[in-house]
């Protein structure tokens, strides 16, 4: 080993916030490191992002770099989503386990794009290079959930991914203690965890819990019932299509997600042979008592099955007054106001609604305080390095660490490369990392102007003048005005129209003959004119576009 070996740790994604994880892992010395990525992730767009539906770290960086392979540690959206728009770039082996492996398939296929995807059993032990990787088998809320046992030449590390420890699991085993054990008997200096619930006392429970609430609630239903969770908790989907047959109701899927989470299952082994499903059609010619509504859209996604059918626009199905929707999920920060519009246009329906605060009808898929106690125990780590959380997060996640008597702990961004071993763990640089945003097919930079632009457009609306000139610098006619999401009637009733077609015609001859035949200064000056002028009758100043023809 030479002496100049480092292990080093970079975040760019995930440290700082939720979602759009992306971890990598650099052994060697400074100028020539070999790397593992862990994970691969996006987070959503929101309303200040018009047109971006999806979000992935910058992997800028790490393409320059010798990367071995990526390791997807389980199938969530925030830790694969980027799989297919990035993965073509990074140029390396993706390994999955069967379930993550299928879910990712069904990526590539739809992007069109192929990588060198290796499937790997649970529990796998292999190496890349310098790497001596393991799957630990944890519990979280889909299947196939692991942590990654790092060994190198001159440290160990444990990398938790998303996890929790649910005693009674409904799909799969429970955590792998005994392996975490044998490999904390070896001696791991850092651990990398998942912060998520960390100021949630006690214990997230169990799906166990949840499975039976549910059999019970929806027993006791009369209408038709729709119940609507996270597609991915395969567990939970599980315990609904089973609570359902024990109430007599046959299960209908809606939605994409839910459709593509349940054909993986089966591809994998995972769906249990007795549940079977009827499709959309069918189900409106079953009794009110006896169908099941299963749908994606507990967020409030707009184009999602239960708010189309919130909307009573839905082709196939309804909901009316007498019927039931059962929230089996969160409410995710940031999405209050889409989901209680859903659900306050649900109510309008008739619909009765039931949600975690009625009943124990979700359970987290993170750790709460009393397993991350659990889980330091069994590690028992000489440093924790907290990931997957916003600033609030890690920070208390470290400062938890450091109360249970962990020796240290770091609080990371995105971009700051930290160096694990030798010495102290310290951030020792920080490299340039960002955001991509997926517009349509394309991925563009954070702060492009085509964003930029589109943002000011949806606050302001645009203007468009069209003028012809002719050689002696006159205008050939009456500008034309086009508006775009502004008013058309001014402040003071006149048509807007009207009344920029003067303004543009006034900027125009109020410069000089010589001026007037130079296109630059009639575009500022008309430009500038119009958007005075918007702004003094209607307090916004749009985005002004000048065309200007030669006739």
């Amino acid at each position: 080993m030479a002496n100049k070996d480092e292990l080093v740790f970079l975040p760019l994604g995930g440290s700082g916030e939720i979602g759009m994880n992306m971890n990598c892992y650099g052994f060697g010395p400074p100028k020539n490191r070999k790397w593992v990525m862990i994970d691969c992730g996006v987070m959503f767009g929101d309303l200040s992002m018009p047109g971006i539906e999806l979000i992935c770290p910058d992997p800028s960086f790490i393409l320059e770099e010798n990367l071995l392979g990526l390791l997807l540690t389980h199938g969530h959206e925030d830790h694969i989503g980027a799989v297919a728009l990035l993965a073509p770039k990074l140029q390396c082996p993706v390994f999955a386990t069967p379930f993550t492996a299928k879910l990712v398939e069904a990526k590539l296929l739809e992007a069109g794009v192929s990588v060198d995807l290796r499937v790997i059993n649970t529990g796998a032990r292999f190496t890349l290079g310098p790497f001596d990787l393991e799957y630990l088998t944890l519990t979280h809320s889909i299947p196939e959930p692991s942590g990654i046992a790092i060994r190198t030449p001159i440290t160990n590390v444990l990398h938790t991914g998303d996890w929790k420890l649910d005693p009674t699991p409904t799909i799969g085993p429970c955590a792998d203690e005994a392996a975490i054990k044998s490999f904390a008997a070896e001696g791991i200096s850092t651990m990398v965890c998942d912060s998520t619930n960390v100021f949630s006392t006690g214990v997230s429970g169990s799906e166990t819990q949840v499975k039976e609430t549910l059999a019970t609630i929806i027993k006791e239903q009369k209408g038709r019932v729709a119940v609507t969770t996270f597609a991915s908790n395969f567990g939970r989907v599980v315990s609904i299509c089973l609570a359902a047959k024990d109430a007599d109701r046959s299960v209908c899927l809606l939605g994409r997600s839910m459709l593509r989470i349940v054909d993986a299952a089966r591809a994998t082994g995972l769906l249990p042979e007795d549940i079977t499903f009827v499709s959309a059609k069918e189900a409106a010619y079953i009794p009110r008592e006896h169908i099941l509504f299963l749908c994606t859209g507990s967020q409030g996604e707009p184009r999602a099955a239960l708010s189309r059918m919130a909307r009573d626009d839905h082709p196939d199905v309804s909901l009316t007054e007498g019927d039931t929707v059962i929230f089996s999920s969160k409410v995710i920060p940031g999405n209050e106001r889409e989901i209680y519009t859903m659900q306050n246009d649900l109510v309008e329906l008739g619909v009765h609604l039931i949600g975690e605060g009625d009943a124990f009808v979700h359970v987290s898929g993170h750790p709460n305080q009393d397993e991350l106690k659990k889980m330091y125990g069994w590690v028992e780590p000489d440093f924790v390095i907290p990931v997957h959380g916003e600033a609030r997060h890690l920070e208390r996640h470290a400062e938890f660490a450091i109360e249970l008597g962990v020796e240290g702990s770091l609080s990371p961004r995105n971009g700051d490369l930290i160096r694990i071993a030798p010495g102290d763990v310290i951030v020792i640089d920080e490299v340039p990392n960002g955001r991509l945003m997926l517009d349509g097919s394309h991925l563009m930079p954070t702060g492009s102007p085509a964003l930029n632009e589109r943002k000011k457009l949806s606050f302001a609306g645009l203007v468009m003048v069209s003028l012809a000139l002719e050689e002696a610098g006159e205008l050939a006619t009456t500008p034309i005005v086009e508006l775009v999401g502004t008013p058309t009637i001014s402040g003071n009733g006149e048509l807007t129209d009207a009344l920029l077609v003067e303004t543009a015609e006034d900027a125009f001859y109020l410069l000089s003959a010589g001026r007037r035949r130079d296109p630059v200064a009639i575009e500022t000056a008309v430009t500038r004119a119009v958007r005075n002028r918007m702004m003094e009758t209607w307090g916004k100043r749009p985005i002004v576009r000048v065309m200007i023809h030669r006739v």
